[in-house]
């Protein structure tokens, strides 16, 4: 089969109600013949995957590597799908898994970067404030220099919005793991960043404040 494509592929023709179709229609037409189901899926969802395996493996290459087995995988193991969650948090745990994969078999470890002096200077108050990169980029940046169990439990947790238990789901590790994860996680993006400290932390991302009520 070939590979899945993107938000900017062409999209295939849609069958009469097929834009009104739920995930979890749609991954049962695909299971019951229904040839352009799962493309129609994999366009609903691309973009978040995308983003998810990025954060998940560092590298665009391995992202988009990771993305096309777990598309792969899902689209040969839809049938087995027991409809017992969202078909997009199996997705996305497919997407993690695919990219925990990749990282294991290259024995990859999380290494030193550049960015920790990067990121003193972009925090550099003398710096002229037009020309600051949003701090989004800059926290992004610290979450790829975290190891990968503990950067996948943060996307998912603080930045995909899964309670602890999904996440534990998602990932298949117990909650407690995701806790501990996170909490680790966590503690070293605030020595990495200072709009964690207490003081200046409403400067924090929304989507990190978030970690504060999981």
């Amino acid at each position: 089969m070939g590979r899945f494509g993107g938000t900017g592929d062409p999209a295939a023709p849609a069958s009469a109600g097929a834009g009104t179709r739920t995930d979890a229609e749609l991954l049962a037409a695909h299971v019951s013949g229904d040839r352009y189901a799962f493309e129609e899926l994999v366009h609903r969802y691309h973009r978040q995957l995308r983003r998810l395996a990025y954060l998940t493996s560092r590298h665009d290459d391995d992202a988009d590597d990771a993305v096309q087995d777990a598309l792969l995988s899902a689209h040969r193991t839809a049938a087995s799908f027991r409809y017992d969650s969202a078909v997009s948090s199996w997705l996305y745990r497919i997407v993690v898994n695919a990219c925990l994969d990749r990282l294991r078999r290259a024995k990859a470890q999380p290494a030193a970067t550049p960015y920790d002096a990067e990121l003193g200077h972009l925090r550099d108050p003398a710096g002229d404030p037009a020309h600051r990169v949003d701090t989004a980029i800059v926290v992004e940046r610290a979450l790829l220099m975290l190891p990968v169990e503990q950067r996948a439990a943060i996307v998912a947790v603080d930045m995909q919005g899964y309670s602890v238990a999904e996440t534990a789901q998602l990932l298949g590790v117990a909650e407690g793991t995701v806790k501990s994860r996170c909490a680790r996680g966590r503690a070293k993006l605030a020595r990495s960043l200072r709009y964690f400290d207490p003081d200046e932390r409403q400067h924090a991302p929304s989507a990190v404040r978030r970690a504060d009520h999981t």
